[in-house]
């Protein structure tokens, strides 16, 4: 069978599994989520024998250490995943709920109902978490899922997958709502991209590259975000502890994911008394940096910034440091720099954190937290499927909510239009 036939029957499959999958009750797909979760724990030793196999590849292939952390499954991110499920499990099913309703002056009752999408394709690299996350949140909102991981990957994707419908099969749900692509020649995803009558959004993760060429090759409708060029501000006012503790987290936690920060700005006025004590908690945790020439007159041993450190997405122990005049600069800076991901600022000033909250306008925008937050399971959405910075029908991370749409419905009772 050619890729184009192959593809072509996956989506036709995932059509027909979404078409029923819509209507399933909410206490099955929670079931099925459940045992999800166990049968992953009770197969570890399993998966970690697939991914170790990607893992050889990794290294042979000479993927950087981000990317291997990245596309590790050992215990604890087995349990993790598990975890994710089952708090999928526990969060409210979005299907069927009406959002709002009215009367009109003729007796009509009008309501908007949340419904699902459809058909939705993942083409994701590196992470094989994303292949549970995906399809958790995918099942619960009543959508079948079709996921394309990297080749990087195709072990660790192809075992999680083969898992998880087992369990739909067990529980009576149809199988063909997770399924996942078989092969790692690329021109599977050309196919899949060109497949609008089958699949109704593609949701890209991983870095630009990948993004940009999915948007330019989609028929369907593409969710994404390009870069996470994360910024943190620590205001003049700031707890200098907090700001050290939030920066270093921001940074340093895990430097290889969207929501490290990879711009500091700091306020000048504290920029003498902050600065060499966070350069000294940076450089123990192996942060490489670099700094604009205000910066660089208190730290004159690291790195000069050039412009394209501004753009910079490192997704490593890399760190731009600009000095600003004050919130205003800070937020201009953000403007021109910043990919709509997400911004913190570290402050005691309350005017100034409301400003910051209100005129920046990225998906997500914290005060005293670091942008590590950014997350769904974090935000208490679950396992996110991703993070939007398009307004286009979602901004930030996307939990089940942003994973249907809302249909119109309408009450009468005889009602006819004159």
């Amino acid at each position: 069978m050619d890729i184009k036939t192959q593809v072509t029957e996956i989506a036709e499959d995932a059509r027909r599994a979404g078409n029923r999958l819509a209507t399933i009750p909410p206490d099955l797909k929670n079931r099925a989520l459940l045992e999800m979760a166990q049968e992953l724990r009770r197969q570890g030793a399993y998966l970690a024998e697939e991914n170790a196999r990607d893992l050889e590849y990794g290294r042979e292939k000479g993927l950087s250490a981000a990317m291997i952390d990245r596309l590790t499954l050992d215990a604890t991110t087995i349990e993790g995943i598990a975890q994710g499920l089952e708090e999928v499990a526990a969060l409210p099913d979005p299907v069927g709920n009406v959002t709002s309703m009215w009367t009109r002056p003729n007796g009509l009752v009008i309501g908007r109902m949340r419904i699902p999408l459809g058909v939705i394709g993942i083409i994701y690299e590196s992470r094989p978490n994303v292949t549970a996350d995906a399809a958790a949140l995918c099942l619960k909102s009543g959508n079948a899922v079709i996921l394309r991981g990297g080749s990087e990957a195709i072990h660790s994707n192809r075992a999680i997958a083969g898992i998880l419908q087992d369990v739909l099969k067990q529980v009576g749900i149809p199988e063909k709502a997770i399924q996942i692509i078989p092969m790692t020649d690329r021109r599977a995803v050309q196919e899949m991209l060109s497949l609008e009558e089958y699949i109704d959004l593609i949701i890209p993760r991983g870095g630009e590259e990948l993004i940009r060429a999915v948007v330019q090759q989609s028929k369907i409708p593409v969710i994404k975000h390009y870069k996470g060029v994360c910024h943190v501000f620590v205001d003049a006012d700031a707890d200098m502890e907090m700001a050290v503790a939030i920066s270093l987290n921001a940074k340093a936690q895990r430097p290889g994911v969207c929501n490290a920060m990879e711009t500091l700005l700091v306020h000048h006025d504290i920029a003498g008394a902050f600065l060499p004590v966070m350069e000294n908690t940076f450089r123990e945790a192996g942060v490489r940096l670099k700094g604009c020439s205000e910066t660089r007159a208190i730290l004159p041993d690291i790195e000069p910034a050039t412009e394209e450190d501004w753009h910079a997405e490192y997704l490593d122990l890399t760190l731009a440091v600009r000095v600003v005049n004050g919130i205003d600069e800070a937020i201009a800076h953000i403007e021109e720099y910043g990919s709509l991901h997400t911004e913190s600022i570290v402050t005691r000033d309350y005017a100034n954190a409301q400003r910051f909250l209100k005129e920046v306008n990225s998906s997500t925008v914290l005060v005293n937290a670091s942008t590590r937050f950014s997350d769904g399971f974090q935000m208490g959405l679950g396992a996110e499927i991703g993070i939007s910075t398009t307004k286009l029908h979602a901004f930030g991370p996307m939990g089940l909510e942003e994973l249907t749409t809302t249909k119109f419905v309408i009450y009468g009772n005889g009602q006819v239009r004159s």
